[in-house]
């Protein structure tokens, strides 16, 4: 591939209407970041205003013609991710991983949006557990995901995360990244490689408006690792990325609204990251 090219990185997850998160921040994302953008559209994820249903999703033909499209025209250097709803899609999503030679893998194990909905079906869990979380370079699950996936355990505090981490890292990703969101205190996400835990650290922006962070954040990811950062320092400066984003969040409306994709570019340098690391 000719250097002078963008590195290429391909996403599958859910369409958000509403542009703030899914597949909409990941494509905003890598565009901030300088990576090609490719998109596999699991499901549309929209309110229906007299029917009331939320995600619309795509069948397992469209799914693989997508990503067939996107391998023969480009290729790529990274993937993740986000969205992928049935236990039907995780088993197609992982099939389609382990017949590529993809070398980056980042499975945000999304289960529950913002405001608490639901988005992962309940049988779709341990075929998550089973087929996908083992390819993966990189899990990054929030509070509740990790909980889901720990059965259901408690997390309230930082050694809850680093607990949490460790015995993901059984379920057999290279790495685990178990995000702190929604702790009292900074913002602490706590990486752990099987044998070096290591604490990252940013202010805690105090606003509502952090819709499709974690989406950007694993995006972000991605995206540093398709250009060939470590996976501690890939981590490092997407969480710059999108702590940036959210300190420039806005709305439109009274509804949340979103991380500010373009903050680092328009506004300037992103947050400093703390960073620890503990040797087990």
């Amino acid at each position: 591939m000719n250097m002078n090219y963008p590195s290429r990185v391909i996403t599958i997850a859910g369409s958000a209407a509403g542009g703030s998160a899914g597949i909409q921040a990941d494509l905003k994302t890598f565009q901030e970041l300088d990576v090609y953008g490719m998109s596999v559209v699991t499901a549309i994820v929209a309110r229906h205003p007299q029917t009331d249903k939320n995600v619309h999703p795509m069948t397992i033909e469209a799914i693989e013609a997508q990503f067939a499209t996107a391998m023969k025209q480009v290729g790529t250097d990274a993937l993740k991710t986000g969205m992928l709803f049935s236990k039907e899609v995780i088993e197609k999503t992982a099939e389609l991983i382990d017949q590529s030679s993809i070398e980056n893998i980042v499975v945000d194990p999304v289960m529950v949006g913002k405001l608490d909905s639901k988005l992962l079906k309940d049988d779709a869990i341990e075929a998550l557990k089973e087929k996908l979380l083992p390819q993966a370079t990189l899990i990054t699950p929030n509070m509740p995901e990790a909980s889901f996936l720990l059965d259901g355990r408690s997390l309230n505090k930082v050694e809850d995360l680093k607990r949490a981490a460790k015995d993901l890292h059984q379920l057999g990703p290279n790495y685990v990244l178990v995000k702190g969101g929604r702790l009292e205190g900074p913002a602490v996400d706590v990486l752990f490689d099987g044998k070096k835990l290591t604490v990252l650290e940013a202010p805690r922006i105090d606003t509502v408006n952090t819709s499709g962070a974690g989406c950007s954040y694993s995006a972000a990811i991605t995206a540093y690792l398709a250009k060939g950062k470590s996976i501690v320092e890939a981590v490092k400066q997407a969480k710059g990325f999108v702590t940036t984003g959210i300190e420039y969040g806005f709305s439109y409306t009274e509804m949340v609204g979103p991380t500010y994709h373009a903050a680092m570019r328009k506004y300037g340098q992103a947050h400093e990251i703390k960073e620890s690391q503990y040797t087990l």
